[in-house]
C-alpha cells in the first residue's frame, strides 16, 4: 500500500515536471520569435492583426497645428507609419498604446498617445474583418536615438511581432 502512494506521488511529481518544463519551452521559443525583427516593410502578424510599416519620418520637435492640441517633446517625435489588417474572423480594437519603439541600445519607448492626437483621426479604431486601417505611431525619445524596430502587439497580453525599422 505504501509503495502504491510513493508511485502515485512519483507520477504526479513527474507529470508536473513535465508541465512547468513544457510551459518554460514554449515561453522562450515565444520570447525568441519576439526579439527577432523581421525586415523593414515585411507584414508581421500578432493575433488577429497584420502590421506593415510603410514610413518613418525624421525625428521632430513638435507635433500638431492646433496650438491647444500641439505637443512638444521631452527630446525629439519619431514618427512610425504603419497599415494594420484584421486578419481575424471577428471585429478587433487596435490600440496605439499597445505598440513599442525598440532602439538600437534594446531600450523600451511607449507610444506617445497625446502627441498621436495631432496626427491620427482617432487613437482606438474597431477594425472588421478584413478591413485596414492607416495610422502614425508617436514615440518620445531622447535626442539622437536610433531606432532598430517596433514591436506591434494585437493587445495588452499578446506575444508582439517585431520589425526592423532599418
Amino acid at each position: 500500500m505504501l509503495g502504491g502512494f510513493l508511485l502515485a506521488v512519483l507520477a504526479l511529481f513527474g507529470g508536473c515536471v513535465a508541465l512547468i518544463g513544457g510551459a518554460a519551452n514554449e515561453v522562450a521559443k515565444s520570447e525568441q520569435a519576439r526579439s527577432v525583427a523581421a525586415p523593414a516593410g515585411t507584414e508581421v502578424r500578432d493575433g488577429k492583426f497584420a502590421f506593415t510599416v510603410t514610413q518613418v519620418d525624421p525625428p521632430v520637435r513638435t507635433v500638431g497645428d492646433n496650438p491647444y492640441l500641439q505637443k512638444t517633446a521631452q527630446g525629439e517625435f519619431v514618427l512610425v507609419h504603419v497599415e494594420v489588417t484584421n486578419v481575424g474572423d471577428v471585429a478587433q480594437q487596435y490600440f496605439g498604446a499597445n505598440q513599442k519603439l525598440i532602439d538600437a541600445q534594446g531600450r523600451e519607448f511607449a507610444n506617445d498617445t497625446s502627441a498621436e492626437i495631432n496626427v491620427n483621426d482617432e487613437l482606438v479604431a474597431e477594425i472588421n474583418p478584413g478591413n485596414k486601417i492607416s495610422m502614425v505611431l508617436v514615440f518620445d525619445v531622447p535626442t539622437g536615438t536610433d531606432p532598430a524596430a517596433v514591436e506591434f502587439h494585437d493587445s495588452a497580453f499578446s506575444n508582439g511581432a517585431r520589425v526592423a525599422l532599418k
